[in-house]
């Protein structure tokens, strides 16, 4: 077998080439295109398998490699410390070290979603970066307003009805505002309609509808977290537990523990931003619509912390959602499960 390191740039792509005992075959330099990647793999010896660390071009390359090699792994970038804190470090010799850790089985590697689940999930992505877009719309046409002393209702502001009422009737609204309060109000409906159309895409995917529609079966549980639990946690068979995925959520501190002192840190950063944010969100409306999820909520805030007690749920919330995929099956409330013949 073959070992082959592959350090990742946007225009170029350092490469090192080792056997079994560790001697370096080939090294060099290709550029970051399809066409040179062809040409390349064409002239490495077989079997092999490659290793490259996490980037943003990582995708791409994965799927352009995998049928090239009998295996293709993806190194999770925190956790490899041979790079991060080596003394001497360029394109070159990081190439050689990912490649040892390949050979000796020492890659940290992190899990790579199928190409259909990454396609669909840069869908809902875009979807989340568009309403963030038109949240700041909406403030900044509250900002213009304050900022030259408009009298408005704030709870119909960002109602079309309204806006075009007020803007129509209000003379306390200078002509020098007008432009940019309309400029923000046509992106804030150029955004509403962009979101109705990229969730009904999603919504409609045969790919994601039975599983989705599965999940939304859990109290708290509505179509956006849906979606986002689908596309953001993928396959829910690579978690050996719970644990494995509260913690992927990113709802749980670090531990750093020594000798006889135990030091729980707060919410660690080594998480999916993007499902540990629906989730937090999902968790703060999901006691109104489940009895159990009430009472976890008002015995966690007892003791004194409301972010202590949404967590609580959200954790539940992900114990609910796991259960539900493994079984493929609807939620069951508590109080309907049928006892286990012994």
């Amino acid at each position: 077998m073959y070992y082959i390191g592959l350090d990742v740039h946007k225009k170029t792509i350092s490469f090192c080439v080792k056997d079994a005992a560790g001697r370096v075959l080939q090294e060099g330099r290709i550029g970051s295109s399809r066409h040179e990647l062809d040409a390349w793999i064409r002239t490495l010896p077989q079997p092999r398998t490659i290793a490259m660390e996490a980037t943003i071009f990582t995708g791409w390359i994965y799927d352009h490699l995998l049928p090239h090699a009998e295996a293709v792994k993806v190194a999770h970038p925190l956790m490899l410390r041979a790079i991060a804190a080596a003394k001497k470090k360029n394109d070159r010799i990081d190439a050689g070290k990912i490649a040892d850790c390949l050979r000796c089985d020492f890659l940290p590697e992190c899990h790579i979603a199928p190409t259909p689940i990454r396609d669909r999930r840069r869908v809902l992505r875009y979807r989340n970066l568009v309403q963030r877009q038109s949240v700041q719309m909406k403030n900044r046409i509250s900002g213009l307003l304050m900022e030259t002393g408009v009298s408005y209702n704030k709870l119909r502001l960002h109602r079309m009805g309204y806006f075009q009422q007020l803007l129509s009737s209000n003379d306390e609204i200078s002509d020098s505002v007008r432009p940019l309060l309309k400029l923000c109000r046509e992106h804030i409906d150029r955004s509403i309609r962009l979101d109705r159309t990229m969730l009904r895409s999603l919504e409609q995917d045969p790919m994601l509808s039975e599983r989705w529609q599965r999940l939304r079966t859990v109290p708290g549980v509505g179509p956006i977290t849906a979606l986002t639990w689908v596309l953001e946690v993928g396959d829910t068979s690579r978690f050996r537990s719970i644990k494995q995925a509260i913690s992927y959520c990113g709802l749980c501190g670090a531990e750093k523990s020594s000798a006889e002192k135990v030091l729980r840190t707060p919410i660690s950063k080594q998480r999916n931003k993007h499902i540990q944010r629906m989730l937090v969100e999902a968790a703060r409306l999901a006691p109104r619509y489940s009895a159990e999820l009430a009472r976890l909520y008002e015995r966690e805030r007892q003791r004194g912390n409301t972010n202590r007690a949404t967590l609580a749920v959200a954790r539940k919330m992900v114990a609910h959602m796991l259960a539900v995929d493994r079984r493929k099956t609807d939620f069951v409330p508590e109080g309907k499960l049928r006892p286990t013949a012994a």
